[in-house]
C-alpha cells in the first residue's frame, strides 16, 4: 500500500537551519578574545554538555521545565566562570549569542523550494523568544515557528511533536519531519510523521538500524527529491 502524499514539512532548527555551535563559539571568542581555538572548543563543549544534561533532566522529571533562554543563560555563567570573566554585562552578551546563529549556505534557498510546495512549519526546543531572534538573524522564512516551550517540554518528548500534527491539522503521516539529528527522527517517526534526514556536520547521523523515508545531502537535494514524489 503506497504511502500517503506529504501535505507539509516540519522542520528542525538548531543544527539543522541554522549552525548552533558556530553561533555559541563565536559568543565566546567575543566574550575573550584572548582565548586560543583550543581553549574555545573547551568552553563550547562545557555549554554543550550543560544544555544537554538539564534538558534530560527536565525530561526525566528531576527538574522543573525551565525555557531555553534560562539554560542558556546558566550555559554561559558557567562559561565565563570557566574562562576568569566576572562581568555580568558579558555573561548576558553571551548568552544572547543563542539568538544569532548563522545559517547553512542552503538553508534559504531550500526553505525557499520547499515553501513553493509545502506549507513550512519550524519546530525548536529553542523558546519563542530565542525562536525570533534566530529567525530574524538567520532570515529564515517559513509559516509557522513552533517552539516547545509552548508544551513545557523538551524534544524528543512526544507532546513536541504533537504541537505540529495538532497546529497543522493534518494527520501524522502527511507530515514530514526533516531534521540533522537521528533522534530528533526517530520520535516523531514514532508518533507516526514521515521523516527525511539531512547531513549536517553538527548532526547526530542515522545508525544501521535506522529506517527514515529519506536521506538528503541537504536542503536543495531535499527540494529535488520531494519534485520527483
Amino acid at each position: 500500500m503506497a504511502k500517503p502524499e506529504i501535505d507539509a514539512v516540519v522542520l528542525d532548527v538548531l543544527g539543522t537551519l541554522v549552525d548552533e555551535p558556530a553561533g555559541i563559539r563565536a559568543g565566546i571568542r567575543e566574550l575573550d578574545p584572548s582565548l586560543d581555538d583550543p581553549r574555545i572548543e573547551q568552553l563550547l563543549t562545557l555549554w554543550q554538555e550543560h544544555i544537554d544534561h538539564e534538558q534530560r533532566r527536565i525530561l526525566d522529571g528531576v527538574r522543573p521545565y525551565l525555557a531555553s533562554d534560562t539554560l542558556d543563560q546558566e550555559a554561559a555563567q558557567l562559561v565565563a566562570d570557566a574562562a576568569g570573566v566576572d562581568d555580568p554585562a558579558a555573561v548576558t552578551a553571551l548568552a544572547l549569542s543563542a539568538h544569532r546563529l548563522p545559517p547553512w549556505p542552503d538553508t534559504a534557498a531550500g526553505l525557499a523550494r520547499l515553501g513553493e510546495r509545502f506549507p513550512l512549519i519550524g519546530l525548536s526546543n529553542a523558546s519563542r523568544t530565542a525562536l525570533l531572534g534566530i529567525n530574524a538573524h538567520a532570515k529564515l522564512r517559513w509559516h509557522q515557528a513552533l517552539s516547545a516551550e509552548d508544551t513545557r517540554t523538551y524534544k524528543p518528548d512526544p507532546a513536541v511533536y504533537q504541537l505540529a500534527v495538532t497546529i497543522s491539522q493534518r494527520p501524522p503521516e502527511q507530515l514530514l519531519m526533516v531534521a540533522a539529528h537521528a533522534w530528533d527522527l526517530r520520535a516523531a517517526q514514532n508518533l507516526g510523521l514521515r521523516t527525511a534526514y539531512v547531513t549536517r556536520p553538527v548532526g547526530d547521523p542515522p545508525t544501521p538500524s535506522d529506517q527514515f523515508d529519506l536521506h538528503a545531502e541537504d536542503l536543495t537535494d531535499l527540494a529535488n527529491q520531494l519534485d520527483t514524489t
